[in-house]
C-alpha cells in the first residue's frame, strides 16, 4: 500500500515538473513569437512616421502632439499599468510588492495587448521611445499568466516565470540570448534561484533563438563595426568613455526619476496638457535634429555603428546628435505613455561615441563609437554586465570585451555620483509611493494608478 502511494506520488511529481518546464520553455517560444511581431510592427511605425516627416516636416507639430495626447488617454482608460517600459513594473511583481492582487493587474494578457498596441502607436506619432523594455514586460506578462491560467504551483510564479519572461524579453528584442540570460540575474533577480536556473537559462535561449530564426536576415542588431584595436589609445578611451558616458547617462536618470516627481501633481490634474506640450517639444527637437531623434534610434546609431572609420559611408546625424536624441527622449519619458529607454539610451551613447572619436587617431574612431555606447547605456542603466554584453552581441565584436567590460564599470561608477540609485528601482519607488497615495484618498477615483516615472 505504502508502495503504491509512493509510486503515485513519484508519477504525480514527475508530471507536474514536465508540466513546468513545458510552461517555461513553451511561453519562452511564444515571448520569442511575440516579440519578433513587436518588433515588426515597431519598425514599421518607425519608418512611417519617417516617411511622413520628409514629405512635410511641419506635420509633426500636428500628428506628434494629437498622438501622444490619444496614447495617454487610452492608458488611463483601458490599459493602467502599460505606462512607462514596465521594467519596473516587473520588478515590483518579483520583489512582491504590493501583494498577488497588484502583481495580477501588472502581468495580465490586457496589459501585454496594451503595451504591444500603444508603444507601436508612439512609434507612428514619432516619440523617442524603445520597444526593448516594453517587451520585458510583455515576456513577463505572458509567462506569469500562462502560469496562473494553468494553474502552476505558487513558488514557480513568484520569480521564476517573471524572471524568465523578463530575460526572454531581452534576448528576443535584441537577439541576444547571452544578454538575457546576464539581464535577468543582474537586474531582475540581484541573487539566483537554484531551483529554477535551468529552466529558467533554457528558457531564456530558446527565446532569443525564436527571434533569430525569424529575423536570420538582421542577426546582429548594429551590425558589424570595423574595430580597429590599437592598445596605445584604447585604454584613454576606456577612461573618457567610462567618466563622460557615465557622468552624462546619471545625469539622464536623474532628471527622469525626480522630473516626474515634481511633475506628478500637474500630470494627476492635466495629463493631456502634459503630453500635448511633450509632442510639441518632441517635434521642435525632431525638426532642429532633421528628423534623427524621432522614433527608436535604431537607424542612426546603426549608420554611426557601422560607418565610423570605413570610406565606404558617411555619418549623417551631426554633432548635436546625441543631445537632440537626449533631449527627445526625455520629453517622450515625461509625456507619460508606454515605452523604454534602452533603444534611445544605445543610439545617444552611439552618437556620444562619433563626437568622442574626434579627439582619437582616426583609426580608433569605430573602437570609441562602441565604448561611447556602452558608457552612456551602463550609465543610465547601471547594470555593467548586461550592458556590456548586450553591446557586444548586437555589434559582434569580442575582441574589445575587456575594454568594454572596463568602460562599463567605470561608467556605472561614475553615474552613481550623480543618481545614487539605480533607475529602475528608483522608478519603482516612484511607483508604488504613487499607489500607495491613491489607495488612501478614499472616495476618489485612481485615475493615475501608476506613476509616468514607472518607464525605462
Amino acid at each position: 500500500m505504502r508502495q503504491q502511494i509512493r509510486l503515485r506520488r513519484h508519477r504525480l511529481f514527475k508530471t507536474t515538473l514536465w508540466k513546468t518546464r513545458l510552461i517555461f520553455w513553451g511561453g519562452a517560444v511564444l515571448v520569442g513569437i511575440v516579440a519578433a511581431i513587436f518588433a515588426m510592427l515597431g519598425e514599421q511605425g518607425d519608418h512611417f512616421y519617417r516617411d511622413l516627416y520628409a514629405e512635410n516636416p511641419w506635420l509633426s507639430f500636428v500628428i506628434t502632439p494629437a498622438g501622444l495626447m490619444l496614447i495617454v488617454w487610452l492608458t488611463r482608460k483601458f490599459f493602467a499599468g502599460a505606462e512607462g517600459s514596465g521594467i519596473p513594473q516587473t520588478l515590483i511583481a518579483i520583489e512582491g510588492r504590493g501583494g498577488r492582487a497588484l502583481a495580477e493587474q501588472l502581468l495580465s494578457f490586457r496589459i501585454a495587448i496594451g503595451k504591444v498596441l500603444l508603444t507601436v502607436m508612439g512609434l507612428f506619432s514619432g516619440a523617442s521611445i524603445g520597444r526593448e523594455g516594453p517587451t520585458v514586460h510583455l515576456g513577463a506578462a505572458i509567462m506569469y499568466s500562462l502560469g496562473r491560467y494553468l494553474h502552476l504551483p505558487a513558488r514557480y510564479l513568484e520569480r521564476g516565470l517573471i524572471m524568465t519572461g523578463g530575460g526572454a524579453g531581452i534576448a528576443a528584442a535584441f537577439n541576444t540570448p547571452l544578454a538575457g540570460i546576464v539581464f535577468a540575474i543582474e537586474e531582475m533577480a540581484r541573487s539566483f534561484d537554484r531551483r529554477n536556473s535551468s529552466m529558467i537559462l533554457v528558457g531564456v535561449i530558446l527565446a532569443g533563438m525564436t527571434a533569430i530564426y525569424l529575423h536570420q536576415d538582421n542577426y546582429n542588431y548594429y551590425g558589424t563595426s570595423p574595430v580597429d584595436i590599437d592598445f596605445s589609445w584604447v585604454w584613454l578611451g576606456v577612461i573618457v568613455c567610462g567618466v563622460v558616458g557615465g557622468l552624462l547617462g546619471g545625469a539622464f536618470s536623474y532628471v527622469l526619476i525626480n522630473g516626474t516627481r515634481k511633475l506628478r501633481p500637474l500630470v494627476q490634474r492635466h495629463y493631456l496638457l502634459v503630453a500635448a506640450v511633450c509632442g510639441l517639444i518632441i517635434a521642435l527637437i525632431g525638426m532642429l535634429s532633421g528628423g534623427h531623434a524621432f522614433g527608436t534610434g535604431y537607424i542612426e546609431a546603426k549608420q554611426i555603428v557601422s560607418c565610423t572609420g570605413s570610406d565606404s559611408c558617411v555619418v549623417e546625424t551631426g554633432l548635436m546628435y546625441p543631445v537632440y536624441k537626449i533631449l527627445a527622449t526625455v520629453a517622450s519619458y515625461l509625456s507619460g505613455i508606454p515605452g523604454g529607454i534602452f533603444a534611445p539610451s544605445l543610439a545617444s551613447g552611439a552618437g556620444l561615441g562619433s563626437d568622442l572619436a574626434m579627439l582619437f587617431p582616426p583609426e580608433l574612431a569605430s573602437t570609441i563609437v562602441i565604448l561611447g555606447m556602452v558608457g552612456y547605456f551602463s550609465g543610465v542603466v547601471q547594470t555593467p554586465i548586461t550592458a556590456f554584453v548586450i553591446v557586444m552581441e548586437m555589434t559582434d565584436n569580442q575582441d574589445l570585451v575587456l575594454a568594454l567590460m572596463a568602460t562599463s564599470l567605470i561608467a556605472s561608477g561614475a553615474s552613481k555620483l550623480i543618481c545614487k540609485k539605480p533607475i529602475y528601482y528608483a522608478l519603482a519607488e516612484n511607483f508604488m509611493a504613487v499607489h500607495h497615495l491613491a489607495k488612501k484618498e478614499k472616495g476618489k477615483p485612481d485615475i493615475f494608478p501608476e506613476d509616468p516615472g514607472a518607464r525605462a
